[in-house]
C-alpha cells in the first residue's frame, strides 16, 4: 500500500488527519462537505473571520434591498455543522507558518493542520484614486462591506457608482431600491464593453436608463473630494466635472485576496499558483476558488475564475482528489455564467466574445419590446456553434452544455431550441421567432424539429 501522505502522485488520505480550510465561501464549504461525505473520520475545521456560518454571497444585495434577511441567505441550519462534525472557527487568520503547519489567529490559540486548503476569495480593486480612503467610499464583496454600505447610505442624497460591470449594476439597483439617485460612471463606450457585444450592451443600457439611472459613458474617475470632516462630498471626473455625492461605490472588479500569503514561500502571481489538481508548490497545501490561479489554464478558460459555480466545482474536485487514490484533473466543461440587470436575466453558454473576426460570425435576434434577445456565435464555414447569449428569457443549461460538448452546429441548436425553454409553461416562448429570423438573415429554410406529443402537452408546445 502507498504511503498515506505521499504527494508525488497526489495520493493523500484524509482519514484521521487534521484538515483546515481558510474561508467559508462556496468553494471551501463545498470541499468540506464532500470530504465529509467520503471520509467520516477526518477532522475538518473551517476558519472564517467574515461570518460564523456559510451564506450565499450572491444574495447580499437582497438583504440591503429588504427582500431577505441574513438568516435567509444561510443554505444550512446552524445545527448542520455540529451534526456533520464540521468545526467552525470564527476568527481571522493573521499568519501561516508553513514549516510548522500552524495558523496564527487574531483572537484564539494557534491552530495546527496536516492538510491546508486556502479558499481566501477576492477583494475589490482599488486604483489609488486620491480620496478613496474617505468615509462613504467602498467596494462590495464581504458581509462587512454590506453592513458598511448600509451605514454609509443612511442619509445619502446622491450616490455615484464607478465601474461598468456586474457588481456596479447590483450596487446601482440596491441604491435605487432606497430611492437614492445614482450616477453610474462607465469608462468605456458601452456598458461591460469587453464582455458584451454592442447590441446586448445597448439593450442593457436602455434598461438602466428606463430605471432613471444617470449613466455616464466614457467617463473616468479622477479623484474624490473631502467634506472637511473625512467624508466624501463629491467626485471629480477625468474631464474635470464635479459631481456632488455622499456615497461612492467602487465596482471596478475584484482581485484574489492573497495578502495573507504574499510574502511567504507559497508561490503566487495575481493569485495562488496551482496545478490542474489545485496543488500549490508546498506539499499538502491547496488553493481553490477566487484566490487560485492555474499555472496552465484549462483550454478556453481564464487563469483565474471568479464565478460562483466554478468555486463549487473547485471544491468538489479537490475533495474527490483528497479522498480517492486516483486523482482527477479539473475539467469544468463549456463555460457558462448568469447574472441579472435589474429585471433582465442574462445567461451565456460557451464563448461569446464582444468582437470577432472571420470565419467566426454571429446571428442576433431581438424582441420588439427591446428587452429580450438571443445571439449565437458560430463558425461561418462549418456552422459549428461557439456560444450563445440570452437576455430576458431563460434557457436550459443542460441543453447548451450538450450542444457544446457534442459540437453541434448553430442550425442543429435552432431547430431544437424549443427543448431549451426553461420558463414556466404559460410564459411566452420565442423559439419560432428566433428560427424565422435566422432563416431571413441567413437565407435558409429551417423548420422546427418536432417531437411526438399528445394532449395538453402538445397544445402547450404549440
Amino acid at each position: 500500500m502507498r504511503d498515506a501522505a505521499q504527494t508525488g502522485d497526489f495520493c493523500i488520505r484524509t482519514k484521521g488527519r487534521r484538515i483546515v480550510i481558510i474561508g467559508n465561501g462556496i468553494s471551501g464549504i463545498t470541499c468540506a462537505r464532500h470530504i465529509r461525505k467520503r471520509d467520516p473520520e477526518a477532522h475538518i475545521t473551517i476558519v472564517s473571520g467574515e461570518t460564523e456560518h456559510f451564506f450565499s454571497r450572491t444574495a447580499l444585495m437582497y438583504i440591503y434591498m429588504g427582500h431577505m434577511t441574513y438568516a435567509h441567505t444561510k443554505p444550512y441550519e446552524d445545527w448542520f455543522w455540529e451534526k456533520n462534525r464540521l468545526e467552525l472557527v470564527h476568527d481571522w487568520v493573521t499568519s501561516i507558518n508553513f514549516e510548522q503547519k500552524e495558523l496564527q489567529l487574531q483572537q484564539q490559540e494557534p491552530l495546527k493542520y496536516d492538510i491546508l486548503i486556502l479558499a481566501l476569495g477576492s477583494k475589490p480593486n482599488m486604483f489609488n484614486w486620491p480620496g478613496q480612503e474617505l468615509e462613504g467610499v467602498q467596494g462590495l464583496y464581504t458581509y462587512q462591506d454590506l453592513q458598511k454600505m448600509n451605514d454609509n447610505t443612511a442619509n445619502c442624497r446622491h450616490a455615484v457608482v464607478v465601474g461598468g460591470g456586474l457588481i456596479g449594476v447590483e450596487m446601482v439597483e440596491m441604491l435605487l431600491s432606497r430611492n437614492i439617485p445614482v450616477t453610474f460612471l462607465v469608462r468605456e463606450k458601452h456598458f461591460w464593453e469587453h464582455i458584451l457585444p454592442k447590441e446586448e450592451s445597448e439593450l442593457v443600457m436602455r434598461h438602466l436608463r428606463e430605471h432613471h439611472v444617470d449613466l455616464r459613458l466614457q467617463t473616468a474617475l479622477k479623484e474624490l473630494l473631502d467634506d472637511g470632516a473625512g467624508k466624501v462630498s463629491a467626485v471629480v471626473t477625468a474631464s474635470g466635472e464635479e459631481i456632488p455625492c455622499q456615497f461612492v461605490g467602487l465596482a471596478v472588479g475584484v482581485k484574489p485576496n492573497i495578502e495573507l500569503v504574499r510574502n511567504t514561500q507559497l508561490e503566487v502571481n495575481k493569485g495562488i499558483l496551482v496545478d490542474q489538481r489545485f496543488a500549490t508548490n508546498i506539499p499538502n497545501v491547496f488553493a481553490i476558488g477566487d484566490c487560485a490561479e492555474y499555472r496552465v489554464p484549462v483550454p478556453q478558460r481564464q487563469r483565474i475564475e471568479q464565478v460562483w459555480y466554478t468555486g463549487r466545482m473547485h471544491g468538489e474536485t479537490l475533495a474527490h482528489n483528497l479522498t480517492h487514490p486516483e486523482p482527477v484533473a479539473y475539467t469544468p466543461g463549456p463555460w457558462f455564467n448568469s447574472a441579472k440587470f435589474f429585471d433582465i436575466e442574462y445567461q451565456t453558454y460557451g464563448m461569446v466574445p464582444s468582437r470577432w473576426e472571420e470565419p467566426v460570425t454571429s446571428f442576433y435576434w431581438e424582441h420588439a419590446d427591446g428587452k429580450i434577445a438571443f445571439r449565437a456565435v458560430f463558425n461561418g464555414e462549418t456552422k459549428k456553434l461557439h456560444g450563445v447569449n440570452c437576455l430576458g428569457m431563460r434557457l436550459r443549461h443542460d441543453f447548451f452544455d450538450q450542444a457544446l460538448r457534442e459540437s453541434w452546429t448553430v442550425e442543429q441548436v435552432l431547430v431544437k431550441l424549443h427543448e431549451a425553454n426553461f420558463d414556466p409553461e404559460f410564459y411566452e416562448r420565442h423559439h419560432r421567432d428566433i428560427l424565422q429570423a435566422y432563416n431571413r438573415q441567413l437565407g435558409t429554410d429551417l423548420q422546427q424539429e418536432k417531437k411526438e406529443k399528445k394532449g395538453l402537452l402538445s397544445y402547450l408546445w404549440r
